[in-house]
């Protein structure tokens, strides 16, 4: 359990800082006293996540293939296998950014953006959008030095983060005039320290990366996807949900938006330790996976359930206490209010699901079974929250679009925990090989 916490609150601190980053640009945005600018803040971050979703799949390719290169004792493979996930990912960044630069006007009016909302946050969207292959560079960083178990230096990297946007941030919005095109700004910034405070350690620390080779890299490639591919699509599914969200609480109007905007940047704050528990987890389980102790898995499955547990209840008291003085920060009208309300007293504890879910993803993907996560986060965000939503904004209206997605989370979240600790427990028993890629349904026959 020690090694849980230390791990998740490290790398929570970071994550922490890289989400700082949108509150911030949020926060001094609703200073400006335009709800259009704080709703466009919102379109634009909800497409974004997208990149940052990208990332946070590679880190945990990079944290899940090094991570067992380093339990074998062999730093030389894990060097190797770093260089071409870092080449993997600037490619995927390339993509990423591509596509949300073209067509970034198409996609804000896409998710119901219109007016000034959709013009100025088409405008923050593509400033930010080039630094994404910057911000692959940083996270994946961070996720080979937590494979080394250098928890502090990976936060120390996303902590750079959010110490230089906070600098920047009134600087280019409010002594520049430059509003939230300002903000995207600092945003670059903040991304581009991230990435090189990432890498300075990797280097001087742990011997850098080997050189990159081609051969070596399409060697690797089929390896780095079987992991990565799985991971990306699992975490871009969340960010698809929320554009599905964002397009319903839309029809109640920029306030309504505003609102879920806050509440967007609230949840990873809040929750930022649960976030980075399967990150924390994952080399974990990788590493007792590559030694083949497999009861340790079991024993880091429960720890880190009850852990997750744990700190929703504690979290869930302190928003409970602060509802006030969080809906009176922001420049939110009555509908926008409402929604962190409802956020503070409902949704919160819900989050627990959420958590639950993020534990078994972080199994799967150490597991030999990342396509297992992809599956059940795109039915998570798919079927489980569209029916939900409907039937939450026939009831309650906005309100009830975010009750029915955070209900819808419920069934998947213990689906997932289940099924990982089942896994888990056919491994110990040798019921199921570790690297035989066994379909869910052969999984669900077994009984022994």
């Amino acid at each position: 359990m020690r090694h849980i916490v230390v791990m998740s609150l490290s790398a929570s601190l970071g994550l922490l800082s890289i989400f700082l980053v949108d509150f911030i640009d949020l926060y001094f945005i609703s200073m400006l006293g335009n709800t259009a600018l704080t709703a466009a803040v919102g379109y634009a971050g909800t497409l974004i996540f997208l990149t940052m979703s990208a990332g946070i799949g590679l880190m945990i390719a990079m944290s899940a293939l090094a991570s067992q290169r380093i339990g074998r004792g062999d730093p030389d493979d894990a060097r190797r296998i770093a260089t071409n996930v870092f080449v993997a990912g600037i490619g995927v960044g390339f993509i990423i950014s591509a596509i949300l630069f073209i067509f970034a006007p198409q996609l804000m009016g896409l998710i119901g953006a219109t007016g000034e909302a959709q013009i100025r946050g088409a405008n923050y969207m593509r400033i930010i959008a080039p630094s994404a292959p910057i911000m692959m560079i940083g996270m994946i960083g961070s996720g080979l030095l937590r494979a080394h178990g250098d928890a502090r230096r990976a936060m120390n990297a996303t902590l750079a983060a959010g110490f230089v946007n906070a600098i920047f941030d009134p600087i280019f919005i409010f002594v520049l005039g430059l509003e939230i095109e300002g903000a995207a700004f600092a945003s670059v910034c903040a991304r581009l320290a991230m990435a090189f405070t990432a890498l300075y350690p990797v280097f001087k620390h742990y011997g850098g990366i080997s050189p990159f080779k081609k051969p070596l890299f399409i060697n690797d490639i089929r390896e780095i996807c079987g992991i990565a591919a799985p991971a990306i699509l699992t975490n871009i599914a969340t960010p698809f949900g929320a554009l599905i969200v964002t397009r319903f609480v839309a029809v109640y109007g920029d306030d309504a938006v505003a609102g879920y905007s806050v509440v967007g940047r609230l949840i990873p704050l809040a929750f930022c330790v649960i976030f980075a528990l399967s990150g924390a987890i994952g080399p974990i389980v990788g590493q007792n996976f590559g030694a083949g102790d497999f009861t340790r898995v079991r024993e880091t499955i429960r720890k880190a359930m009850m852990f997750t547990g744990v700190y929703t209840l504690v979290v869930w008291l302190l928003l409970l206490a602060s509802t006030g003085l969080i809906a009176n920060q922001f420049s939110l009208g009555e509908t926008g209010t409402e929604l962190v309300k409802v956020f503070t007293l409902v949704i919160a504890p819900l989050f627990f699901f959420n958590g639950v879910l993020f534990v078994s993803n972080a199994t799967f993907n150490n597991l030999n079974r990342p396509t297992w996560s992809t599956l059940l986060n795109w039915m998570r965000n798919t079927i489980g929250t569209v029916p939900f939503i409907w039937l939450g904004a026939k009831w309650a209206g906005a309100s009830g679009v975010l009750i029915g997605q955070a209900v819808g989370g419920i069934f998947f979240g213990v689906l997932g925990v289940w099924l990982a600790i089942r896994l888990a427990a056919q491994y110990e028993s040798g019921a199921v090989d570790p690297h035989k890629k066994w379909r869910i349904a052969y999984l669900l026959s077994k009984n022994k």
